[in-house]
């Protein structure tokens, strides 16, 4: 197919990747050029999703509509293409995009913005590909809830005792944050909603935490790590540090250390790692296959690129010796995606764009309804006060005034009445009735 030929004279703007920083950056250059510029956003997802919030959402405690932000509301003045960048080449300014439907294109563009953020680091482990489920999307969250509640409808309606041990086994592999939260959220929700099957009893759920290392939760600082250890130990969830997953086929589980189990469960959240896309450019990439930026975010060596957030290794200039770049997380997403409009419509007018700098402030995870911690400025902070701060910080940061109003009304109907226990894991089949359905229908024709 032809490349996608130009409308107007305008520069145009290319933002790869629709998430946190794509989203925000086209919404920067939108708010600041005032139609000055022609701006393309291309995405998988014609949303953008607010990833912390992803662990209340599973655990029913967000409506998961309201942890995503939908593209062509907030950009109003920006194109947006529901489609994948299969290959950049800047050295001709063009993209290869691959559409939901149709025939793949050529998009070319006058200035590039790299967002294409980060996808989950798995391994060559045997059946995980096959029974593991991710926690970075959404869907992966509903999905999740979805499966941990059914899971408790198998487990109460059946007689055989192998199937329902094998239904109540939660294996939840990576103990940062994502891994930690959705656990923390998921067995809080699941230990609720246990009260309406009478056939469970509080200890027959199993939860267990693999990690490699000899610690969990390190942004919070060792003393917070193994706070959480014992808050989550309390709770009768087992703890396996340095312990790998060498297999799972079939949902039989083998760890490194210990006995051999069965588990339905098993959420992969080992850590993240360059959206492998940038492979197929001629982009500068680290030994991390990360774009390589100087500190304004401009890619090394090209006048006309730009790059932010977890695709990007962009010096951290309050570290205080050269080579170290900034983590990949969503503190800094969230304040490079708005100082990246700055610098781009200021290199556009001529003028110097500002080098990133921000002094890590710390860190805030949920381990479940009013459980947390927290260690920001110096100071740690467990239980109540640190659950409530995390909320209110990733409630400022939550994009559009829209979606803080309704995460806003979803905690006060929390308060207010009791959570919702229903599973609609069936929508993943939503033909499935209809299917058997007219396939009878088919055999009595025949008959």
């Amino acid at each position: 197919m032809k490349g996608m030929t130009r409308h107007d004279n305008r520069p145009h703007i290319l933002v790869v990747g629709g998430g946190y920083v794509g989203m925000y950056t086209a919404l920067g250059l939108q708010r600041r050029l005032r139609r000055r510029a022609r701006i393309t956003v291309v995405d998988p997802r014609s949303y953008m999703t607010y990833q912390p919030f992803l662990p209340e959402a599973a655990a029913g405690s967000l409506e998961p509509r309201h942890v995503v932000v939908p593209l062509r509301k907030v950009l109003k003045h920006c194109d947006v293409i529901t489609g994948e960048v299969r290959w950049i080449h800047h050295a001709t300014k063009t993209v290869n995009v691959h559409p939901e439907a149709g025939e793949p294109y050529d998009l070319e563009y006058d200035i590039l913005v790299v967002a294409l953020g980060s996808i989950s680091r798995t391994l060559p482990i045997p059946g995980l590909a096959e029974v593991g489920i991710g926690f970075k999307q959404v869907e992966e969250a509903i999905a999740l809830r979805n499966h941990v509640l059914d899971r408790l409808d198998v487990a109460a309606s059946t007689t055989d005792e192998a199937v329902r041990r094998r239904a109540l086994t939660f294996v939840f592999v990576g103990g940062g944050f994502a891994g930690v939260e959705a656990l923390g959220e998921l067995e809080n929700m699941a230990q609720y909603a246990r009260r309406y099957y009478p056939q469970i009893g509080p200890h027959d759920m199993r939860w267990v935490l693999v990690e490699a290392t000899g610690r969990i939760l390190p942004e919070v600082g060792p003393e917070m790590g193994v706070y959480t250890v014992e808050e989550l130990s309390k709770r009768g969830i087992e703890i396996r540090l340095e312990t790998r997953l060498e297999s799972c086929v079939d949902g039989h589980v083998v760890l490194s250390k210990g006995k051999p189990f069965d588990a339905d469960t098993i959420v992969w959240t080992a850590g993240v790692k360059a959206n492998p896309v940038l492979r197929n450019s001629d982009l500068p990439l680290d030994d991390k296959g990360r774009v390589r930026c100087l500190p304004e975010m401009r890619i090394d060596g090209l006048e006309d690129a730009w790059a932010a957030g977890d695709n990007a290794a962009i010096p951290d200039l309050t570290a205080g010796e050269p080579g170290v770049m900034t983590a990949p997380n969503a503190q800094h997403a969230v304040r490079q995606a708005k100082l990246l409009a700055k610098n781009i419509v200021a290199a556009m007018n001529g003028r110097f764009p500002k080098p990133y700098k921000h002094k890590y402030i710390g860190s805030v995870a949920s381990l479940g309804l009013y459980k947390g911690v927290a260690h920001t400025y110096g100071i740690k902070v467990r239980g109540f006060p640190a659950w409530f701060m995390h909320r209110t910080y990733h409630m400022s940061k939550m994009p559009t005034f829209n979606r803080k109003a309704r995460v806003l009304v979803d905690w006060t109907m929390a308060l207010l009445f009791r959570r919702e226990v229903v599973t609609l894991g069936r929508t993943s089949m939503p033909r499935e009735d209809f299917r058997r359905a007219a396939t009878d229908d088919s055999r009595t024709l025949v008959k």
